[in-house]
């Protein structure tokens, strides 16, 4: 091997141990949530982008959101048995008018039975969702039940009861929010007829998640003109590029 082509081979290697070390350095600092690197793999300019909403953003503009290329907005309308968002009605008002299609998610306890967590959301969202988006539930951990996850069965139990209750109640299945953990904890093989909604803050979702979606959450501290007195940051959700959002419509 001449000295040249000694010394290419040298550098090659040199260069591929360089970007390993980089990738790996990426990967542990996503990992650790240190930095965000999601934006890099949604093209925002091209892909349907909405974000999802609560009493914390305050009182949201929704035309301004809807000037910032945001084409959808979920709006939380409760939470368990009992709690309602103080924010819904007015927030699904301003959505209406404004002409950004919207949808209305309940965040699950599993501290209340699902038929009556069920109940509290019909009774908040009311009886007509035609032409808004699906109901959502949003299945996620809360308090110290990351640290103490509770027990699969009775998850399922509750979860089947609210999701039943909607099902019936509006003619349609509603969609479910989760983690890819929590996913494949209580909802692999059990919800395979569910469209999902996957959160995947740090990373993107196909490093974690390999089952079918229809929205990726992949950005929680987002920053948008049009909504003051609360939060600042806003969550950001990308439609899967092989999905229509007119799927996600009632009726």
């Amino acid at each position: 091997m001449n000295k040249s082509l000694k010394a290419f081979f040298i550098a090659l290697a040199a260069l591929v141990a360089v970007l390993v070390i980089i990738f790996l350095t990426v990967f542990v600092l996503a990992k650790q949530k240190v930095i965000f690197i999601n934006q890099w793999f949604v093209n925002e300019n091209r892909s349907t982008i909405g974000v999802d909403i609560s009493a914390y953003q305050a009182d949201v503009d929704m035309a301004k959101l809807k000037e910032q290329n945001i084409a959808f907005v979920y709006i939380k309308a409760t939470e368990g048995s009992s709690h309602q968002d103080e924010k819904f009605a007015a927030n699904r008002e301003n959505a209406q008018k404004a002409g950004l299609l919207c949808g209305a998610y309940h965040f699950f306890s599993y501290d209340s039975p699902g038929s009556t967590q069920a109940q509290n959301f019909i009774k908040t969202a009311g009886d007509d969702l035609k032409g808004q988006l699906l109901p959502v539930v949003d299945v996620e951990y809360y308090g110290d039940k990351e640290q103490n996850p509770p027990a699969k069965e009775d998850v399922v139990r509750e979860l089947t009861a609210f999701l039943k209750a909607l099902e019936a109640h509006y003619g349609t299945k509603p969609m479910i929010y989760t983690r890819a953990d929590i996913y494949e904890q209580y909802l692999e093989g059990f919800a395979g007829d569910y469209k999902f909604w996957i959160s995947s803050l740090y990373t993107p979702l196909s490093w974690n998640y390999k089952g079918d979606w229809y929205l990726w959450q992949y950005l929680n501290h987002a920053k948008l003109e049009g909504y003051t007195g609360g939060e600042e940051l806003i969550d950001l959700n990308v439609l899967n590029q092989q999905k229509d959002l007119k799927e996600l419509i009632v009726g």
